[in-house]
């Protein structure tokens, strides 16, 4: 049978993007209002602790990534990626309803941080296998030779979120005093996102399945996946690698910028929310850009040149912040760490998309980006702020991310001289 024709263009890459964009704004937001959130839900008499706590709670939703990655992306390869990405949206949305309506610790007690606990868990579970379905769908519906352009509106869509989530707090900070914000304004974002839930449903239920998907006559079941992943396990664990960079600097430049500038730099709220805002856009931009251009020039190029900038200038960029703090200190730093994440990242999401095999491809990618994000990405925020504290210096958060950056560094020389095929935009 001939396969239907794929579903090209700007309209298909919205409606498959449209629930990443949701599962990004509410993380954005837990980032943005960690401070608030631990007073809310994990008081005590230090507000170093409580806001630990915060972090830790918002990292802990990313150790459930493994674990979706595994169920959930298991579903998608078998049953398809449109009936996966539905469920994954659903379990997302169910995260974003209790963060956003559980009472705080003076109403419930020890049930009200169990509870936001718990939506992280289910966000963490759903995001396992989100980011790996939109990847994969967006890798199956390009057209020759613009892999790469296309698959970058995955974290293109992401930066959408930062944007809407940045702008939608400089906007409170202006309307609302701060006691308020405090005491109530911070869950004004959650209640957004939950009221474009039914949107963002509706949207993805007219997605059409990848054609390349629907043509496939032979669909591995359980027992074969974990085959496969065991075969492949080398190249997995490698892809964990590779994904760290791209998942350290993005929650460094997006969710813990807004609590560095307050909490480190001491600037204002309106400062830093304002500086993450216009990281998001230069992201927006970078990214399609970055990707368009691994499909001219192979992504190994990119790949290297991103990480060595960044292992280069890192620590020499934050201590320049950190000497005399102020909004254009970090706006200029933020934007050249978003041209090195969007330089890297345009490459390195399509480069793990084909290098993954094709029946475990949806597993293959969720897991490897999902173990990436537990071990590192999505303890940034926490581990930034552990290190300032434990270092006593506020550049400290430029060694997390070279440390990073020297892991995607090595997986990169060592995936692609053991697939050069790989660095073909066309493999």
């Amino acid at each position: 049978m001939k396969p239907a024709s794929p579903p090209h263009g700007a309209s298909a890459i919205f409606r498959v993007t449209a629930g990443n964009f949701l599962e990004m704004f509410d993380f954005m937001v837990y980032g943005f209002y960690a401070a608030a959130i631990g007073r809310t839900f994990f008081p005590t008499q230090s507000a170093f602790a409580s806001l630990m706590l915060s972090l830790a709670t918002f990292g802990a939703g990313f150790l459930m990534r493994p674990l979706g990655a595994l169920v959930l992306g298991a579903y998608i390869d078998r049953h398809g990626r449109r009936k996966g990405l539905i469920v994954t949206l659903a379990l997302m949305s169910f995260g974003v309803l209790l963060i956003a309506f559980v009472p705080g610790y003076a109403t419930l007690g020890v049930l009200a941080p169990a509870l936001v606990l718990l939506g992280r868990l289910l966000q963490g579970f759903s995001a396992g296998a989100e980011l790996g379905g939109v990847s994969v769908y967006l890798a199956e519906i390009a057209t020759p030779g613009h892999r790469g352009f296309y698959v970058a509106w995955q974290s293109a869509s992401q930066q959408v979120a930062v944007v809407v989530a940045g702008a939608l707090g400089v906007a409170l900070h202006t309307w609302i005093a701060p006691a308020q914000m405090d005491a109530w304004g911070w869950r004004i974002p959650f209640f957004i996102g939950c009221l474009i839930v039914p949107v963002i449903f509706f949207i993805r239920r007219s997605m059409e399945e990848s054609p390349e998907f629907s043509a496939r006559t032979e669909r591995p079941d359980a027992r074969a996946m974990l085959r496969s992943l065991r075969d492949n396990a080398g190249l997995v664990l490698a892809g964990v690698g590779l994904v760290m960079m791209t998942t350290v600097s993005f929650y460094l430049i997006t969710a813990y910028m807004p609590t560095y500038g307050r909490e480190a730099l001491k600037l204002s709220d309106l400062d830093a929310l304002l500086a993450t805002c216009c990281v998001g856009i230069s992201n927006f931009i970078w990214l399609p850009v970055m990707g368009a251009l691994s499909d001219r020039i192979g992504r190994k190029p990119l790949l290297i040149a991103a990480t060595v900038a960044t292992l280069l200038t890192a620590w020499p960029l934050l201590q320049w912040l950190v000497a005399a703090p102020s909004f254009t200190r970090l706006l200029l730093a933020g934007e050249w760490l978003s041209l090195l994440y969007g330089a890297y990242n345009g490459a390195m999401v399509v480069a793990l998309t084909e290098l993954m095999p094709v029946d475990v491809r949806t597993t293959g990618f969720s897991l490897a980006y999902s173990l990436a994000t537990a071990t590192m990405g999505g303890f940034t925020p926490a581990m930034s702020t552990w290190l300032i504290h434990a270092t006593g210096s506020r550049a400290a958060p430029a060694l997390w991310l070279d440390l990073a950056a020297l892991a995607g560094l090595g997986c990169t020389l060592w995936l692609f001289r053991r697939r050069p095929r790989a660095a073909s935009a066309h493999a």
